[in-house]
Formats: structure tokens, sequence, C-alpha cells
């Protein structure tokens, strides 16, 4: 397997902030079907930030003409099983990179990441600490419901029944864990999707207020 070496650093390449050296960063987490595509669009929208989404990055990665990565990335997403962290940190922390010199951006959602502790470790530690997570929380049922309905236009090949099951049971054991552990750290903004797409928003835009995470006047 070839081995790409995840940033070993003594601090994070970027401190949390949108100065000069700095990078605002919110994870997104959510099981499949959870509504966070949605969502995130609308904070794009109203917010100001670029949506980093770490699906797509290794989606493009496997699809990309001579990546040494693509057939293992393929096989990991296949079985719905998390591909290994250095290759997600790195093609996150080139994203970043490339956004604030393109774009002069620093305020990053990162959507479907940290899915697994050392994910989550990693990052804060070589590349910028998160200043929260924005969870979504739904039900297995509402969500599986959604994907098969989406399934029937997407075209993406997990979504299935049989790819959703393994994709729910790999988010509750290796995802819920990353949830809690920053919940302890007061670093969660939980919110409950089973509500209407207008409803859910508004309660992120609420709970982003208290955070102090102001909209972007237009």
């Amino acid at each position: 397997m070839p081995a790409l070496p995840a940033p070993s650093r003594s601090r994070p390449e970027f401190s949390s902030g949108t100065g000069e050296g700095q990078a605002l960063v919110i994870f997104v987490l959510g099981g499949p079907g959870s509504g966070k595509g949605t969502q995130c669009a609308n904070l794009v929208r109203d917010y100001g930030f670029k949506h980093l989404s770490a699906g797509d990055l290794l989606r493009e990665e496997q699809d990309r003409p001579g990546s040494e990565f693509g057939d293992m990335i393929r096989e990991y997403i296949k079985d719905g099983k998390i591909v290994p962290m250095e290759v997600t940190v790195q093609l996150l922390e080139n994203a970043i990179k490339a956004t604030i010199e393109e774009d002069k951006n620093r305020k990053f959602l990162i959507d479907g990441f940290p899915r697994k502790m050392d994910q989550a470790l990693k990052f804060e530690e070589a590349v910028c600490p998160s200043v929260f997570t924005l969870f979504f929380d739904c039900p297995e049922e509402v969500m599986q419901e959604r994907l098969l309905n989406r399934g029937k236009t997407s075209g993406r090949s997990d979504d299935n029944e049989e790819s959703i099951k393994k994709r729910f049971k790999t988010f509750v054991e290796t995802s819920m864990p990353v949830v809690e552990y920053f919940e302890k750290q007061g670093k969660v903004v939980r919110v409950m999707a089973t509500a209407s797409r207008e409803e859910v928003y508004k309660d992120v835009r609420k709970q982003f207020g208290e955070k102090g995470i102001e909209q972007i006047k237009k």
C-alpha cells in the first residue's frame, strides 16, 4: 500500500482564526443522509465558508489520472470502510492551502470529517485546531429512507440498502466517539436533523450566533 505520511510537526500549520497564518475550521458530522450537504450549502451562501467534503476530495483523487492512491481509495469506499487517515488529512491540508492562496478565504466547513479519533487528533495536531463540530443528529430509519430516495437519481454506487447499512454501522462505531470526545470539551453544536430543512437551518443559525459566528453582510 502506498504510504503518504501526514505532516509531522511540533505545532499545527495554522492557528485558529481568520488572520494571517490562521484558518477557521468547523467540522461537520452526521450519519449518511442526515442532510449535511444541504445545510453546508446554506452556510456557504450566508456565512462565506469554503465547503470541503472529505468524501468528494477522496472521490476526486481516486479518479485523478496517475493517482497512486486511486485504487486503494476505490476499494475502501466500495466496502464502506474509512480510508487511511494520512491520505485524507493530506488532501484536506492541500485543499485548505489552495483555497487560502487562490481565494483568500480562511473559513472552512469540513464535511464528513473527522470520521475516526485518529483523524481528529492528527488534523488538530498537524493542520489546525477546530472551532467546534457541527453534528446533525438523525435516527437510522430516517437516514435510510432519505438515501434510498436519493439513490433513485444520484447515481452514487453507495446509495443502496446494503451499503447504507454498512455506512451507518461504521458511522456509529467510529464517528460517534469523535462527537463524544469533542462534546466533553464543549466543542459540539448538536442539531436534530429530523425536522424540515428550513427548521434545521434555523436551529443551526441560532446556535452559530450563540458561538459568535456571524453571517456575512449582503
